[in-house]
């Protein structure tokens, strides 16, 4: 019976090495960019949930000038659009699978729009890169959205009494005060999202991104062997999340002893 794994096969693979060494490349710009995308997406969305604008607040009131005490009058008194749009967005999101959300970004969307078809670093296609990250963009925006909104709601609110006390505005107030501290405490929690990423990210040889899984596809269907490429895939992707949840909760303990002095 033969060998579930053949060490000759590795041989075989070896004169596609520069392939997973470009998916590797391509592997890591899409963790980079996805984060980033995500990480500003989140931001605005996380805002979004947390603002206060209720555009129908006058209706709670009667022409007496009474509260109502209920009806639909004061449940439309109390809609938020930018609560009610950021929630849907973020609920959506969380609740389908990435590659549906991929699909539709790059055959829906995107099959509309004539993108460039430029080539960067001389072998990464921009019109099947693009799509992936601002699939995985919107996809990790919903999920660090919630990371972002907890960050900020963990901040004590007497600090912003304080800032109110001194006479700064809510803007200056999250910008000087709220998201720095709101952003130690979550950093960590992003960091981990790019290790998730980098996982996640193997999903976009789907549509033709030329990323690990990609090289994988291509030394399958030159040379019939598929455990493997697969095998080194696997070596890659460890070596690159391994060693990154490592130095991520390395920084985290130090971040936690500098909260204890």
């Amino acid at each position: 019976m033969d060998s579930f794994i053949k060490l000759s096969n590795f041989g075989k693979i070896a004169p596609y090495a520069q392939l997973f060494r470009q998916g590797l490349l391509v592997t890591v710009l899409l963790s980079l960019f996805t984060v980033a995308i995500g990480f500003v997406l989140a931001l605005i969305l996380a805002l979004m949930r947390m603002s206060n604008i209720r555009p129908f607040r006058a209706l709670a009131v009667d022409r007496n000038g009474h509260l109502r005490e209920g009806g639909p009058l004061v449940w439309l008194s109390k809609f938020n659009p930018l609560s009610f749009i950021a929630t849907a967005y973020v609920e959506i999101l969380r609740s389908t699978p990435v590659l549906v959300q991929i699909f539709i970004i790059y055959y829906g969307v995107f099959g509309m729009i004539d993108l460039p078809s430029f080539q960067m670093f001389g072998f990464i296609k921009f019109n099947r890169f693009f799509p992936g990250v601002v699939a995985l963009g919107m996809n990790s925006g919903a999920y660090l959205c919630e990371i972002i909104r907890a960050g900020i709601q963990s901040i004590d609110q007497g600090q912003t009494e304080a800032a109110r006390s001194l006479g700064l505005s809510q803007t200056m107030n999250l910008r000087y005060i709220i998201l720095p501290q709101a952003l130690k405490n979550i950093l960590p929690a992003i960091a981990n999202e790019f290790v998730v990423i980098i996982k996640e990210s193997a999903i976009t040889y789907t549509i033709g991104v030329q990323d690990i899984m990609s090289a994988v596809n291509a030394v399958k269907g030159a040379t019939f062997i598929i455990i493997e490429p697969l095998l080194v895939a696997t070596a890659i992707y460890f070596c690159l999340c391994f060693p990154t949840s490592k130095l991520i909760a390395y920084f985290e303990r130090r971040m936690s002893h500098g909260d204890k002095r």
